[in-house]
């Protein structure tokens, strides 16, 4: 059986420098993660491809640890959260920031990432609850 690669990664001219991550969850491996940010200049494509690593790490972290509950899943998302928190400080240096439209997209990813996996009773919130942006 084959394992399915991140198709955004392969397909996304913007991302084609990322390697392809194995991902064995179809809906995640054929999502468009951050893709608001791509399509919108404002956000520079490196500092996008970072964050986009960010999230692809926490499903490979949820597909290897497999959270039991909420908390687990929380404990996963806080982790992947505060390393976005890291990152506000690259989108600065670019003259750019994660303001209201990457805050929305940045959120609606970990919800997707969180239902996709199950969790689709995650509060949104809580999921992003240690951001600092």
């Amino acid at each position: 059986m084959s394992v399915p690669r991140c198709m955004i990664c392969a397909s996304n001219p913007r991302t084609d420098r990322w390697p392809n991550v194995p991902i064995t969850n179809q809906q995640v491996a054929e999502y468009a993660f951050l893709h608001g940010l791509y399509t919108d200049d404002y956000f520079p494509d490196p500092v996008v491809d970072k964050g986009k690593a960010i999230l692809l790490r926490l499903c490979e972290r949820i597909e290897t640890q497999r959270p039991a509950d909420l908390p687990a899943l929380y404990a996963l998302t806080h982790a992947a959260t505060e390393e976005f928190n890291l990152l506000e400080a690259e989108f600065d240096a670019a003259g750019s920031e994660i303001e209201t439209v990457a805050r929305e997209e940045i959120g609606e990813d970990f919800w997707f990432i969180a239902s996709a996996y199950g969790f689709a009773g995650a509060d949104a919130e809580e999921l992003i609850a240690t951001r600092e942006w």
